[in-house]
């Protein structure tokens, strides 16, 4: 009598590899069940293949939403292969245990709709997810090789192989399932449609970018991605340096997002340790880069550069006598390139435009700490003058200018600037005193006839007159403390323009 012939269950959407995998399975020794397009297709390659309906005797009901929800599938696939009275009802009821399920989901995210919820491939890729002792799951593609060489190699699929796809499965329909859940969330018809804090949070997160090292050599880093979305790491073009550690990409982006910030003129910003410590507009990008430098030569040492705009030899020239450890930029003229590439440990990115998270989440001690992403919402259009002087015209370019950077500087945060460059940045201070100091320190004479921005009220007046002995004429924040008149009087007897702007940007 011979050996009744292993069944492997077939049914995806994405049927990439699906011929090939049906093919070396059949080759092997292999029955194999489908439905649908999947059946189609491997009649189609000539493949030998069982309808479901001929397993179930009951023919697709519904438009399909009901093909393979029947005992004769899910009998098969989630008995206890040890348990003897599993066994009985198997062969009571002439059902044959299934060995291997190959399923993969409706792509939801593609066109989400009533339709795309998938009913039955969730439900078998789940089953045998669950009997994975004696089941084995591929929801990849990417997995089909690897399962089908080793099957030949030995006829079966290992305890530890059945594991790790058991839960690749469970991943793609967790995945699946908080794609269904954000697009509820996103119905008009929704009682939270327009909060972007909704009641619940499904992350369905690839890693896809083991990093070098996270924020100090003893700890592991890796970058993570939203299941179904990318963003500019995912396209971005290394052309040179060692791997990436974790505070290389938390620099480089927080870079890459404040030089996208600054308008459309020629833009450089250097960053250390998440905060700006130069940022410039230039005549053309190495002119910019070079006054963004000049702000802070000794914090840019080890730092983050990125610019709006191609490298030009010019400028790879100058950032060549600085340690760097990223550059960013859309694009490089290929003599700069070469003289990049002649600093071995420079990583030389080139990205698109960066896009903009719509929450802020950290990690606190049992969940997540969530907020809605800080964005510069007032415009100097609404911004009010509290002053008796009005600003001049190279005070408004200035102000907006400072305070585009300070809302990306740690708290307490003061900038100080001058003709749209930034000469003194006094960051994370615990009083704004210490911050305007600091910021003094650094602009070194620079700032005067120059702006201030504070990223919150100042309390006190000193804060102002700080301001006034680094020679800044005129000042932007947010105003709300209760010794605003104070305040502002000091700016009136200082000859001072103040505008407020009814918005904070604390970061911390």
């Amino acid at each position: 009598m011979s050996p009744v012939p292993k069944r492997a269950l077939l049914s995806v959407h994405d049927k990439t590899g699906i011929a090939d995998l049906a093919r070396g399975l059949v080759e092997a020794g292999w029955e194999l069940v489908s439905s649908g397009g999947t059946a189609s297709v491997l009649a189609d390659e000539g493949v030998p293949v069982v309808e479901v309906g001929e397993v179930t005797g009951a023919p697709e009901i519904l438009e399909g939403r009901v093909k393979t929800l029947h005992p004769a599938i899910h009998g098969g696939i989630l008995a206890d292969r040890s348990d003897p009275e599993h066994l009985a009802n198997l062969e009571a009821r002439g059902i044959v245990p299934i060995d291997l399920v190959v399923g993969n989901l409706y792509p939801f995210t593609s066109d989400p709709g009533i339709e795309l919820i998938d009913i039955g491939g969730p439900t078998m890729v789940r089953a045998a997810a669950k009997n994975y002792a004696y089941v084995g799951v591929v929801v990849d593609p990417a997995d089909y090789r690897p399962v089908l060489d080793e099957l030949r190699a030995v006829g079966s699929l290992s305890d530890a192989t059945r594991r790790r796809l058991a839960r690749s499965a469970f991943a793609h329909t967790a995945a699946y399932d908080a794609a269904i859940v954000t697009w509820f969330d996103e119905d008009p018809s929704s009682d939270h449609a327009n909060n972007l804090l909704k009641p619940s949070l499904h992350l369905a997160l690839d890693r896809v970018h083991d990093l070098r090292y996270g924020e100090n050599p003893h700890q592991a880093g890796a970058r993570y991605r939203a299941v179904g979305s990318s963003g500019w790491w995912d396209t971005a073009v290394v052309h040179g340096g060692k791997a990436m550690s974790y505070l290389n990409l938390f620099d480089t982006e927080a870079a890459w997002r404040l030089v996208h910030r600054l308008g459309d003129e020629p833009c450089a910003v250097v960053v250390k340790h998440a905060n700006p410590c130069g940022a410039a507009v230039g005549s053309d990008i190495a002119d910019a880069y070079l006054s963004a430098h000049r702000c802070d030569p000794v914090s840019a040492f080890g730092g983050v550069v990125a610019v709006n705009r191609p490298v030009t030899p010019a400028m790879a020239e100058a950032l060549s006598e600085v340690f760097t450890e990223v550059v960013v930029a859309p694009a490089y003229e290929p003599d700069a390139l070469v003289l990049l590439g002649e600093r071995k440990n420079l990583r030389v990115l080139e990205a698109g435009p960066p896009g903009w998270p719509e929450l802020d989440v950290r990690g606190i001690d049992g969940g997540l700490l969530v907020q809605t992403a800080d964005e510069l919402v007032a415009e100097p259009s609404v911004w009010r003058v509290v002053t008796e002087r009005e600003p001049t015209g190279a005070e408004w370019a200035d102000l907006e200018f400072a305070w585009r950077v300070v809302a990306r500087v740690s708290s307490n945060a003061i900038v100080l600037v001058k003709d749209r460059c930034a000469v003194g940045i006094g960051a994370g201070q615990q009083n704004r005193r210490d911050a305007g100091r600091i910021a003094a320190e650094k602009a070194a004479g620079r700032a005067i006839d120059g702006a201030c921005a504070s990223d919150a009220f100042f309390p006190f007046r000193d804060g102002l007159d700080a301001a006034a002995d680094a020679g800044v004429t005129a000042v932007v924040q947010p105003g709300g403390s209760l010794r605003d008149d104070e305040v502002v009087a000091a700016a009136d007897a200082h000859g001072m323009a103040m505008v407020f702007t009814n918005e904070r940007h604390f970061r911390h």
